[in-house]
């Protein structure tokens, strides 16, 4: 059953990385979700895989575009999450130039998309369990607006929706 409006966010363990060796990532630290998220105004958006094309041409291009705007609304930080590992989160976000901007959060089990009603079988195109593409507003740790994509779109989870709503 797919999170509502209203709900608190489940605890979650997910990992990050923000510091560099000299080629990789160093080892992801872990952050809970019910921690992280305490006290703070926080969009949250989800994609299908880091690297993939819709993921990294536009929906965290347009998050990253729009950082100061959702800050200057109060938004204290904007998470993308995938169900990839920390390592693979933090080199997508260094390659995006975007690492200390945004938080890159890995949830390589899928618990957190499990959790939250919004993982994705795509084991039949050889991908897995991914996270279905939403986006959200959490305040507190509870879920103020939800926008899950339908497959293959990028129509209400993107910065531009998430602007308006927390507008």
């Amino acid at each position: 059953m797919t999170i509502e409006i209203g709900a608190r966010l489940p605890e979650a363990t997910l990992r990050e990385s923000i510091e560099f060796g000299d080629v990789c990532p160093v080892a992801p630290e872990t952050v809970s979700v019910t921690e992280a998220t305490k006290g703070k105004k926080i969009v949250i958006f989800g994609v299908p895989g880091a690297f993939t094309s819709t993921c990294s041409e536009r929906h965290l291009p347009g998050y990253i575009q729009s950082l100061d705007a959702l800050r200057a609304r109060g938004i204290d930080e904007v998470w993308c999450v995938a169900v990839n590992d920390g390592f693979v989160m933090a080199a997508w976000g260094k390659s995006q130039n975007a690492i200390g901007k945004l938080r890159f959060l890995g949830d390589g089990s899928a618990e957190f998309a499990k959790k939250l009603g919004l993982e994705r079988d795509l084991t039949a195109a050889g991908m897995g369990v991914r996270m279905q593409r939403f986006s959200m507003f959490v305040d507190d740790g509870v879920v103020k607006t939800l926008n899950v994509e339908a497959s293959g779109k990028l129509e209400v989870s993107d910065a531009a929706t998430m602007l308006r709503q927390v507008g």
